[in-house]
């Protein structure tokens, strides 16, 4: 992160980095593009480099609340213009056991997620309640996308 950039400045500009190089590469189309974190207090959680940090942050889960945020970013590669959004969900972890941390580690599935858990997986036998957008917690959040694209002429 930048000095003073918020979580949700920082998914946005991470996922216009993203779609940015996509159009570059693209040069035509519609590109779409997104960055998820995990925040909890004012710690960003990307994703784990190794299972210790996994379990690490995991640990720091437990019991809380934190919220999951996407950037999302739509662009028109051959003209350059895009939109951003952000959409931010509470979830609640249930307590955690270090036993059930460490199982679920062991699954390998925490490794490549932010926040180190996928509510799509396994995960969700973590997560006590969610408020908001499940599907951001996944990653990609559908609906904010559909109203995204119609502002591109694009109805799915």
């Amino acid at each position: 992160m930048l000095p003073g950039e918020t979580p949700e400045a920082y998914a946005v500009r991470v996922a216009l980095d993203k779609a940015r190089v996509a159009a570059g590469r693209a040069r035509t189309g519609i590109v779409i593009a997104a960055d998820t974190i995990v925040v909890i207090g004012d710690t960003i959680l990307g994703k784990p480099v190794d299972a210790t940090d996994a379990r690490r942050m995991l640990s720091v889960l437990s019991g809380r609340e934190h919220e999951v945020v996407t950037g999302l970013a739509v662009m028109d590669a051959a003209s350059g213009r895009s939109s951003v959004r952000t959409s931010v969900t509470k979830v609640c972890f249930r307590k955690l056991s270090e036993r059930e941390i460490s199982a679920y580690v062991a699954t390998g599935e925490p490794l490549d997620k932010a926040g180190a858990y996928g509510i799509q997986e396994r995960g969700a036998l973590l997560v006590e309640r969610i408020e908001g957008c499940y599907s951001n917690v996944v990653g990609l959040p559908l609906s904010l996308l559909g109203e995204m694209l119609c502002n591109f002429g694009i109805i799915l």
